[in-house]
């Protein structure tokens, strides 16, 4: 193995030559919109491309997950997996178009998780230009229903029905180039609904304000004592209400989310935010209502873990600065099945969530070794401890 990761610079320039084959499945892919729960029309052009590209087997799970099967030469290995999330945050269901600069991509979606998605769909043509064999069978499932309200459900039922052992995983996301995820927080990501009853008769002014009633939900959660050991944090990440500027608000919405290396904190804390909601509900004789969007189990791989030691080894050997910390995504669900995986991230960006994503191509080469990489680890046998 250490022989393979001292030749992964050379291979860079090597993945470099089908840059063109990897643009063309970006903008392809990018340009096929895929809300979540609609990404029929990407999760097509996914198949036909990994059919084009000559996969042994092209095929989808009993949740439409598409799936694309490159045969290892040992059959008695277990395979090993690799999974971007087809669906995106962007929400609209539209053709947008990407522009093309000298070393630049841009459009909506690309960063979460257009880039992963194209990446993992040219993995075979990656194989072949490098002369690649493994011997375990390579598995390339895109999942559906991942983001928001999705709640992972696409490589929940992957992973739970997969009639096999697996013997390691490969979560690719856009980026950053350098991420090394090999934990999962513990996390809720919750929704709180204001809504006020209109009564006949009654003054607007004299109407309580649904936003006013969230403020007072919010001032009390940032009253809640924090622990710091499991240690815990909430994220007030999203505020919603109102119809105009003239008028009391009888409508709004908080979005937040609380994580902590402990999921029996993460519950404790939920119940207290629930409790708030309650409360104030009580006291203003309004509808307060609270619902859990969706929620992940703490887990973690150690950090002396092979597979954790053999991809910091390989990024290192690219030049790359590893950075770990925790992700909600994929990853948690492989780790709680105790399959042993990472996420990694495949190259410099901004402007993460608007339409004007835009990636950096010429890391996305180095980004693309370091994925070829850790699969070689795994089918070397870094996770064969298990």
């Amino acid at each position: 193995m250490n022989d393979f990761i001292h030749q992964l610079p050379e291979m860079v320039a090597k993945i470099r030559e089908i840059r063109d084959i990897l643009i063309t499945n970006i903008v392809l892919i990018g340009q096929t919109p895929a809300p979540t729960f609609r990404e029929k029309r990407r999760s097509t052009v996914f198949m036909e491309r990994l059919a084009e590209f000559g996969v042994d087997e092209v095929t989808t799970d009993g949740y439409r997950n598409p799936i694309g099967i490159i045969r290892g030469t040992n059959s008695e290995k277990p395979p090993i997996f690799a999974v971007a999330h087809l669906d995106t945050f962007y929400e609209k269901d539209i053709v947008f178009n990407y522009t093309i600069g000298e070393n630049t991509i841009t459009g909506p979606g690309l960063l979460d998780n257009s880039l992963g998605v194209a990446v993992l769909v040219s993995l075979p043509e990656v194989f072949k230009q490098l002369n690649l064999r493994f011997e375990s069978d390579i598995v390339l499932a895109g999942t559906i229903q991942s983001v928001g309200r999705g709640n992972l459900r696409g490589v929940r039922h992957l992973l739970k029905t997969w009639p096999t052992p697996i013997r390691g995983g490969v979560c690719l996301e856009g980026i950053e180039l350098g991420r090394l995820n090999y934990f999962s927080d513990g996390m809720i990501r919750g929704e709180i609904d204001c809504r006020v009853a209109e009564e006949k008769g009654v003054p607007d002014k004299s109407t309580p304000n649904a936003i006013l009633i969230l403020n007072e939900v919010i001032n009390e959660i940032m009253n809640l004592r924090l622990s710091q050991r499991p240690r815990a944090h909430i994220v007030l990440g999203k505020i919603t209400g109102g119809a105009n500027h003239g008028k009391t608000a009888r409508n709004a919405s908080l979005g937040f989310e609380i994580r902590s290396d402990s999921y029996k904190m993460v519950k404790l804390i939920y119940n207290d935010i629930k409790d708030i909601a309650d409360g104030i509900a009580h006291e203003n004789d309004v509808e307060l209502s609270i619902k859990t969007i969706s929620n992940l189990k703490a887990a973690r791989l150690k950090f002396n873990h092979p597979l954790v030691k053999a991809t910091a080894a390989i990024l290192k050997a690219l030049g790359i600065k590893p950075v770990s910390k925790s992700t909600e995504s994929a990853l948690s669900i492989f780790l709680s099945r105790r399959i042993p995986a990472v996420t990694l991230g495949i190259t410099h960006g901004e402007n993460y969530y608007t339409e004007n994503a835009t990636m950096q191509i010429e890391p996305m080469f180095m980004g693309i070794a370091q994925v070829v990489g850790v699969l070689k680890a795994i089918d070397d046998g870094a996770c064969d401890e298990q």
